[in-house]
């Protein structure tokens, strides 16, 4: 838990990684957290969940659009033998 320590505008944390933001930044930042979490929430998870999990499948897709340079597919197929969501099953 962090122990928030509010001067003037600014808002400071003491942790292990110490962040300063003026106050009206956090209090922004702290309204878009809680916009976010009631779309999450209302929307349900499966709205942010991709149709598949084949990996394969979504290089093709992006491959098929011809909009992506060969560069960026590879460096996305990287990422997705990374990723626990595309674990090879």
């Amino acid at each position: 838990m962090h122990q928030g320590l509010k001067k003037s505008n600014m808002v400071y944390y003491t942790d292990m990684a110490t962040v300063t933001v003026p106050k009206t930044k956090y209090e922004e930042l702290k309204k878009q957290a809680a916009a976010y979490r009631k779309i999450v929430s209302a929307a349900g998870a499966d709205l942010f969940k991709p149709p598949t999990r084949d990996a394969q499948r979504v290089v093709a897709a992006l491959k098929g659009t011809g909009r992506y340079s060969k560069k960026f597919i590879a460096s996305v197929a990287r990422g997705l033998t990374r990723s626990s969501y595309f674990a090879k099953r």
